[in-house]
C-alpha cells in the first residue's frame, strides 16, 4: 500500500470521526435547549429528596441564592446535565458506528454488551443516590442543627441553590462512574490483563482501595462513604464472577 493510500485512509477516518462528533454535538445542543425550558421542573425533581426529608420537621425550609446570576447558571447546569444524560446512549451509538467497521464479527459481539451495560450501570448508580443515599445523607447533615440552647444562637441550614446541585451532581457522577467497575474489569480480563485468581488474591487490597476511593469521591460523612463502598464491594465480587465466566468461555473456544 502506497503512502498516498495510507494518508487517504487516515483522512477518511478523521472525516468519519468528525461527522460522528458533529452529530453528537448537535444532538446534545438540541436537547440542552429543550431541557432548559423544563429546567425549573428538573431542578425540582433533584430537590425532592431534600424536600421529603424536611417536610415534617416543623421548620419553614427554603433554598437561597446569594448571587444575582446564581439560579440562572444553576438552571443551565441542570439543563446540560439532563441533556448529557439523555444523549449518552446516542453518543455511545455514534462511537459504536465509528469503531464497528474496523472490528471482526467476534470482536463486535464481545464489545457491544459493554456499550449497552455502561449507561445502565450509570443509571443504577444515580438511582441509588437519589432514592437511598441522598435522603440518608440529608437527615445526617440536618442532625447538626441546633436550637441555640447550647450555642447561644440557633444553627439552621439555609442551603444554596448552586451548592445543593453541586452536591447532587457530584454524588451521581461518583456513583455512576464507580458502578462501571464490572465493565472495566471484564474488559481487562478479555485482553488478558487480569484473571479471576488475580482478583481473588488482591481482594483485601481492593477493600482498602475502595474505602479510600469512597472517602475521596464523596462528602466527608459516613453515610455516603459507606453507601458507595458497599455497592462497590458487591460489584467487585460480581466482577470476579463475570471474569470467571469469560475465562470458561475462552477455554471452551480454545478447546474447540
Amino acid at each position: 500500500m502506497s503512502h498516498d493510500e495510507n494518508d487517504g485512509g487516515f483522512i477518511s477516518h478523521l472525516a468519519e470521526l468528525r461527522k460522528r462528533l458533529i452529530h453528537s454535538f448537535i444532538f446534545l445542543i438540541i436537547f440542552f435547549i429543550a431541557c432548559y425550558f423544563f429546567a425549573e421542573h428538573l431542578y425540582g425533581f433533584l430537590v425532592d429528596p431534600f424536600a421529603q426529608a424536611v417536610k415534617n420537621d416543623g421548620t419553614d425550609r427554603r433554598l437561597i441564592f446569594t448571587a444575582l446570576q446564581e439560579t440562572f447558571l444553576t438552571y443551565l447546569k441542570v439543563s446540560f446535565f439532563a441533556a448529557f444524560f439523555v444523549t449518552c446512549p446516542f453518543i455511545l451509538m455514534q462511537i459504536w458506528k465509528f469503531i464497528a467497521p474496523g472490528l471482526y464479527k467476534h470482536e463486535k459481539i464481545a464489545i457491544l454488551p459493554y456499550l449497552i451495560l455502561t449507561p445502565i450501570l450509570f443509571f443504577l448508580g444515580g438511582m441509588l443516590v437519589y432514592y437511598l443515599i441522598m435522603p440518608l445523607a440529608i437527615k445526617f447533615f440536618l442532625s447538626f442543627e441546633s436550637s441555640g440552647l447550647s450555642t447561644n444562637l440557633p444553627i439552621q441550614l439555609e442551603a444554596k441553590v448552586n451548592e445543593y446541585l453541586s452536591l447532587v451532581m457530584k454524588l451521581i457522577f461518583a456513583f455512576g462512574i464507580s458502578f462501571q467497575l464490572p465493565v472495566v474489569l471484564s474488559l481487562l480480563a478479555r485482553v488478558g490483563v487480569v484473571d479471576s485468581e488475580f482478583l481473588k488474591k488482591r481482594r483485601k487490597y481492593v477493600v482498602v482501595i475502595i474505602f479510600a476511593a469512597a472517602a475521596l469521591l464523596t462528602p466527608p460523612d459516613p453515610i455516603t462513604q459507606i453507601g458507595l463502598a458497599i455497592p462497590l464491594l458487591i460489584l467487585y465480587e460480581l466482577s470476579i464472577f463475570s471474569v470467571k465466566i469469560i475465562e470458561n468461555k475462552n477455554l471452551k473456544d480454545s478447546d474447540a
